[in-house]
């Protein structure tokens, strides 16, 4: 008779989930991320709905965030650059690097960060067309992250966004036309980086701009029923693929030598 083998050992690693702010339903991200997590039985995940309790990030290999016009402090944003020097991970997701704010037009703006957070970040979002199907390009067909994806159409929120920093960009779309709504609303041809990574002293950043979501009930105070909807990029398997891939590279323990 077989004895039953005992499951491997693995190595306990903790990560740190910050998803929350506005406009989006953040309950479909936060399960589905959580999920994917929760493939690997050896990820300990915090979650939290800010970034106070950032003192968790000493325990913890890497960070994932997902959230809209929800930023750190200066402080907080000094605490998580210092972390990544020392080579912690972090794993922005859509919104991360939004800032909104109304103006008296009814117009969508998205005022100069004064935090540092978008320089870390390397990119800053400034507007968006309706949601609607583009084309992602894939710039490097040898990265971990984009090995073996082809070019891919998505419907999702275009974050077309200013880029504050140096950064490694994987996958990208170009936009012309109208952000309709925005203060900048006119836009010529741009690239606008979907997927891409940077390197933070030790630490790195990977970024993925995809995954807007909205249900029915994330307006308050402008619209009590939505009707439309939206899962955009959480419909296509391509993103799931890619957001696996980036838990694989947060998961890893190695860090990089400081250029």
């Amino acid at each position: 008779m077989d004895m039953p083998t005992s499951p491997q050992a693995l190595t306990r690693i903790d990560a740190h989930f910050i998803i929350g702010g506005k406009y989006h339903d953040m309950d479909t991200p936060r399960i589905e991320i959580l999920k994917l997590l929760a493939e690997h039985p050896n990820i300990r995940t915090t979650v939290a709905c800010d970034y106070s309790g950032l003192e968790r990030l000493e325990q913890c290999r890497f960070l994932v965030t997902y959230t809209v016009d929800e930023i750190p402090t200066k402080e907080q944003t000094d605490y998580i650059r210092s972390w990544l020097e020392k080579g912690g991970k972090w794993l922005a997701l859509h919104g991360t690097n939004s800032i909104l704010e109304f103006t008296e037009e009814g117009l969508v703006d998205a005022p100069d960060d004064t935090t540092g957070v978008m320089e870390l970040l390397g990119t800053q979002f400034k507007a968006h067309p309706p949601i609607g199907p583009f084309e992602v390009e894939v710039l490097n067909d040898t990265h971990e992250l984009s090995k073996g994806i082809s070019n891919f159409e998505v419907v999702d929120e275009l974050y077309i966004s200013k880029v504050t920093n140096d950064l490694n960009v994987l996958m990208q779309t170009t936009f012309k036309g109208e952000a309709t709504g925005f203060v900048d609303s006119d836009w010529p041809e741009t690239k606008v980086p979907i997927l891409y990574t940077r390197d933070v002293g030790k630490g790195e950043i990977v970024y993925n701009m995809l995954g807007h979501c909205r249900g029915h009930y994330d307006l308050p105070g402008m619209q009590d029923f939505y009707p439309h909807k939206e899962m955009c990029a959480w419909n296509y398997d391509v993103y799931y693929d890619m957001l696996r891939r980036s838990i694989g590279w947060a998961m890893r323990e190695e860090t990089r030598e400081e250029a």
